[in-house]
């Protein structure tokens, strides 16, 4: 560890509790009458600093998957089998238990904390094999309990070929499940949600892709861990031409991850633990290979089946020109001309991601009344809710009209972009809205890439969405300007509809926080790489203690809770469509989306009992497992425990407005306006005095009763 947090280095200007100014309110409540002093108390001598959650005390916390992992169900229908599978779970069920995660929470004065180990990346994979190729195959002897500006554009794919629609599959059973709790309809306003990237979380089946079962059993560690609910991304069947974002059947569990009677299994799993789940969905597009596209290109010009999709006829002589100039946000352009049935050119349809992800046309009232019957589907299954996939989406302007290609990049887009956030979309989001007040207890959350405020609220209004992901503080820098500044304009936001402010640091579709906060060690000047690596982790601590002090709810991204960084992948291992579609000049989203290191000292760290994992794994992840963690009073993923419990059991974490200290250059401080819990962050590489207070926990051991460099630390 650098010297920026010796007890020598000399301490920056104290925070100024005088200085104290309230922020904008949140939640709808109005800001407190009361703005007075917070309490006084002699900050010197932190003896009693919990830098750390205990998971021990005079014993190491017990591993919640030590236990063996379930034997993977012969038949992966039958839920019965899959109860089975569970019983090897039942002691890591019990490690979770409430009492005893509050009995190992307490951590004597003599406890030292243990820096941030030193890490690296790597990574590599090919190609998915053909779908049906990714079955769980049920012969397979599963694994031990796993005791993480548009370039030039690519060559386009061949055009699908038309084909007949697919004979319709028979029905299934329906679930008498219901959501967790419908007595609670507003348990997301304060929620912890735990982002599940399934193929990344865990393998039980030993195919190097993750799976249901090994969601199944792994819960009694999301218990332990202390989230409300989790949200899986894509699991509906799909050609996984952008993994699982391009849904061929939206009824329908996909083969590589499991089947409807183990997702009925996980539900009735997680609300055993009170662990809400929800889904990912995604409206904005379907899969080429979904039957109604599939009848769409047999169907031809003009068809109500064409008419379901975005088909436009070609600009320029022969229709050789797309209907307009958009491009793809993978790349290239967004559109595709198909060759229709008698081989001829013919009409253009609209992708604004893949071309295998062909965009509906939402104009269409049969769109919405299929996606109705999707939504009940779930719902009717005990689904908790949505994240809905591109929320700003689906809704195009009638005229199609050109985009400013010199304002857009890959991955992004801005306010004037018309590919999003027309106003028609509101009318589709309170449809939506309506099914779901049909389910008390079901809560959906979009994903809003809008910067303007007052169009970023009109989504969160009360017939529309009950969240709004917001992605400032995720795309905030570790500076305390930007980091406030985040925390301003995303409590602004939902001001003016009462709603509910959301946190995260990282998703699929994100660089770990981690790797973004890392100090760049590519100039020859810079800083030694696991200097730099453990300066990252560092302030990623710091600022998730940040995060989970602010009002609203929070959202944590599978890994992030280990203190994962980025991964270094190879070409040749790069699955994500953007490194094909940008010419390969943009490597895409994989390094963020590598498989979760669980035990053991080297690749595939208890993850899967293939060698091979669809994504590969770092041979220096040894110190970010599960289990290292576990036994680590120290480590991020105690930190997280530690925090969360504290979140949900102290009274001071109350108030839906924040109040700003003064504070040093490179500092901040917001106080709870009704709890008065006080946060304060030091992104300086110098410690300083903390604000008046007791201290509660910090992100890193305190330096002579200060604030160290890159820290934070909570004082009641």
């Amino acid at each position: 560890m650098s010297d920026q947090t010796s007890p020598d280095a000399p301490a920056g200007p104290p925070f100024d509790p005088s200085d104290e100014t309230p922020a904008t309110g949140t939640g709808g409540d109005a800001a407190p009458d009361e703005t007075g002093e917070p309490e006084q108390e002699d900050a010197a001598g932190q003896d009693d600093v919990e830098h750390t959650e205990a998971t021990t005390s005079a014993e190491p916390a017990d591993d919640p998957d030590s236990a063996e992992d379930p034997e993977a169900p012969d038949d992966p229908e039958d839920p019965a089998v899959v109860d089975e599978a569970q019983n090897d779970d039942a002691e890591l069920a019990e490690d979770a238990e409430p009492a005893e995660t509050a009995e190992t929470a307490e951590t004597t004065d003599s406890e030292e904390a243990v820096e941030p180990g030193e890490h690296v990346e790597d990574h590599a994979e090919d190609e998915p094999e053909e779908h049906a190729e990714e079955e769980h195959a049920e012969d397979v002897e599963p694994a031990t309990a796993p005791s993480l500006e548009a370039a030039t554009p690519a060559p386009e794919p061949e055009a699908p070929s038309p084909k007949p629609p697919v004979s319709p599959k028979p029905p299934v059973a329906p679930s008498d499940a219901t959501q967790l709790d419908t007595s609670d309809t507003t348990w997301w306003r304060n929620a912890i949600f735990y982002q599940i990237y399934p193929r990344s979380f865990s393998d039980a089946n030993g195919d190097g892709v993750g799976d249901l079962v090994g969601v199944i059993s792994r819960l009694g560690y999301l218990e332990l861990l202390g989230v409300d609910a989790i949200w899986l991304s894509p699991i509906m069947c799909s050609p996984m031409a952008d993994h699982g974002y391009d849904v061929s059947d939206p009824r329908d569990i996909d083969p590589v991850f499991g089947s409807i009677a183990l997702f009925d299994n996980l539900i009735a799993e997680a609300h055993a633990r009170d662990i809400r789940v929800t889904m990912d969905l995604v409206p904005n597009h379907t899969s080429d290979q979904h039957e109604w596209f599939r009848a769409a290109l047999a169907a031809g010009p003009g068809s109500p089946e064409r008419a379901r999709y975005i088909f436009r006829d070609g600009r320029g002589e022969g229709g050789d020109e797309p209907p307009n100039n958009w491009l793809s946000v993978f790349g290239g352009p967004a559109w595709h001309r198909v060759t229709e049935a008698d081989g001829s050119p013919g009409q253009w349809y609209m992708h604004i991601f893949a071309p295998e992800q062909p965009d509906l046309n939402w104009e269409n009232p049969e769109v919405f009344d299929d996606l109705e019957k999707t939504l009940r589907f779930w719902l009717d299954r005990g689904v908790d809710g949505f994240r809905i996939d591109v929320a700003h989406g689906m809704a195009k302007p009638e005229d199609l009209p050109d985009m400013d290609l010199d304002a857009t990049r890959l991955l992004e887009n801005n306010d004037d972009d018309p590919r999003f956030n027309n106003y028609a979309v509101h009318a589709i989001h309170r449809k939506i809205r309506r099914v779901m007040d049909d389910y008390p207890g079901a809560a959906n959350v979009g994903e809003i890439w809008v910067e303007d405020n007052e169009r970023f609220a009109e989504y969160l209004r009360p017939d529309e969405l009950h969240l709004g992901f917001n992605f400032r503080l995720a795309k905030a820098e570790f500076t305390a300007e930007s980091v406030r500044a985040a925390i301003e304009n995303s409590l602004e936001a939902v001001l003016s509809v009462n709603g509910v402010p959301t946190w995260t640091l990282s998703n699929h579709d994100v660089d770990r926080e981690v790797s973004r906060y890392t100090p760049d060690t590519t100039d020859p000047d810079g800083a030694d790489p696991e200097v730099a690596l453990a300066d990252g982790i560092l302030a990623a601590r710091a600022m998730a203690l940040v995060e989970l002090a602010l009002p609203g709810s929070i959202f944590i991204y599978n890994g992030a809770e280990l203190g994962l960084p980025n991964a270094d992948l190879p070409d040749e291992a790069l699955q994500d469509p953007v490194w094909e579609r940008s010419g390969h000049t943009e490597r895409g989203r994989d390094n963020c989306r590598v498989p979760i290191p669980w035990e053991g000292t080297e690749p595939p760290y208890g993850f899967s009992a293939a060698a091979d994992t669809w994504l590969p794994m770092p041979d220096s992840w040894a110190p970010f497992t599960v289990e290292t963690q576990l036994e680590d009073a120290g480590s991020t993923l105690s930190l997280y425990r530690r925090a969360i419990e504290l979140r949900y059991t102290r009274k001071e974490f109350t108030g839906s407005t924040v109040e700003w200290y003064g504070a040093p250059d490179g500092c901040l401080a917001f106080r709870r306006s009704e709890g008065h819990l006080i946060c304060a962050l030091n992104t300086t590489d110098q410690p300083v005095e903390l604000p008046p207070g007791t201290v509660l926990l910090s992100s890193y051991p305190l330096t002579d009763g200060l604030l160290p460099a890159r820290s934070a630390a909570w004082l009641v």
